[in-house]
Order: structure tokens, then sequence, then C-alpha cells
């Protein structure tokens, strides 16, 4: 096993030092239609309570999305999801103390989320998407998160054979890292995602946390996020509401085989995990 070594994350305003020690990302999903909790955190107040709880209870970044990308979700209107996240960013960007991650692969709301304060974009499409992203993160210097997929979330899980996953990845990584370099972004600033249930099945996801030393080899920093996700349900037969167990497991695995960045809903237990 290799394990990834230690790494600075470089933000539009700031750098994260892992050093040694993981970050947590919290989620919060202003949406009504997520796969763990839907609808939760639609309310304003109730969106801007949970963010500063989550910081409060340890969490390092936190990722914010106004649009669900579990498999099979229909997609979101650009206005919309600006409506759901803008507010709520302008809000805890004076209140926070943690760095603002915006969970999107649309480049019009990675834009107005990074001129509200967020310094993050996490784009499940690896800037694929929308031609557009790549400068969009490049002019603002921001950090961001290239994760592997195949399709978007409405296809995805059509997808899911592989010859040798972890390869596949890596190879895919090798072309993301390559497309945000030409794109004018620092490799310094960006961290890599292998996309855990996105175009995976049970046994795929799996093999992903056991190899995941091997793309160390890219030298950066790796997000994980298993956080209730289904191949957890799948291996201990749990609704969503009961995975808090085989969530603190997959973290584990998941720091110890070297990734920097845990992304999860339930971060005061993660943070004692």
């Amino acid at each position: 096993m290799t394990v990834s070594p230690s790494l600075s994350w470089r933000l539009a305003n700031r750098s994260i030092e892992f050093c040694g020690k993981p970050c947590i990302m919290g989620i919060l999903n202003i949406t009504p239609d997520s796969f763990s909790d839907a609808g939760s955190f639609l309310h304003f107040d109730r969106a801007v309570d949970h963010a500063l709880a989550m910081e409060d209870n340890g969490a390092d970044i936190i990722d914010i999305g106004g649009e669900s990308t579990r498999p099979f979700a229909e997609p979101l209107s650009e206005a919309d999801e600006l409506r759901r996240v803008i507010p709520v960013i302008e809000r805890l960007s004076s209140r926070l103390s943690a760095p603002i991650s915006i969970d999107t692969y649309k480049s019009g709301v990675a834009r107005a989320a990074l001129n509200a304060g967020a310094e993050i974009v996490n784009d499940i499409s690896s800037m694929t998407f929308d031609a557009e992203m790549g400068s969009v993160v490049a002019g603002a210097g921001a950090g961001v998160v290239l994760m592997h997929t195949r399709g978007r979330p409405d296809e995805m899980q059509l997808h899911t054979v592989y010859r040798d996953i972890v390869q596949e990845i890596s190879d895919f990584f090798k072309t993301a890292l390559v497309s945000a370099d030409r794109a004018g972004i620092c490799r310094e600033s960006i961290v890599l995602d292998p996309g855990i249930g996105f175009g995976k099945e049970q046994n795929g996801n799996l093999e992903i946390l056991r190899r995941l030393g091997e793309f160390a080899a890219h030298q950066r920093p790796l997000l994980v996020g298993t956080s209730r996700k289904s191949f957890i349900g799948a291996v201990l037969d749990r609704p969503v509401g009961e995975r808090l167990f085989g969530t603190a497991a997959t973290v584990a695995a998941a720091i110890l085989n070297g990734a920097s960045i845990v992304r999860v809903h339930d971060v005061p237990q993660m943070r004692d995990v």
C-alpha cells in the first residue's frame, strides 16, 4: 500500500496544510431530493445554522450544494441552483472561519459562488460538463476538486463495468490534470476524488477503498466521499438512516489508505473516528 504524502492545497485566499492530519468536509445539501437528507436544509436559516454547527463540531471545510447528484437525479436549472445556494454563501462567508466549497458542475454557479465568498469548486465532472469551468477556477485562483464519474447523474449507473477500476480512474486523473494545466490552474490548487458511488457498483467502490493508496502517484491530496452511500447499505442491509457505523468504517479505511479529506454528513461522529 502506498499512502499519499503530506501535501498542501492552495485556495483563493489561503492554503490548507494536511501534514498527516486529515480534514473533514461537512456536507450542506440545500436540495429537496438528496438521497440522505432531502429537504432538511432548504430553509435559509436552517441551512446557515447547520453550516455553523458543523464548523463548531470540527468541520474544516463546508461543502454547499444546490443540486442533487444522486444516481438518476434530474438536472436542475442554473437559475434554481443559484437561488438556493448564493444567499446562504453570502451569509456564511462573513461568519465561518472554514473555507466554503461550492458543489457544482456549472460555471455560472461556480463564478457567482466564488464572488460571494466560496474558495473551492467541487466539480463531480472534473470540469468536463461545462467548458467554461476551467477558466472560472483559474481566474479566481480557487481550489478545485476533480472527481471521476462516468456520465451525468441520470445515466452514470448504466456504466459500471471496468477492466481495472483503479487503473481506469488513474488514467482519467492524468487527463483531468493535463486539462486543468491547460486551463491555467496550478497543480497545487487541485485535489482528486475517485468518485465513490458515481458510475460504480458495490464491489468497485470497495476496491477503490482498498487500493486508494495507488492514487498517490499523482502527487495530489485525495478526497473520499462515502457518507451514507448505497454500497454501505448493500453490504450491511441498512437503510440510509442506519449507516453511521458503516460510514465510520469506510472513513477509517479511507484515511488509513491515504485520504487527506473525507466528505461527510455526520461531522462530530466522524471527527471522533
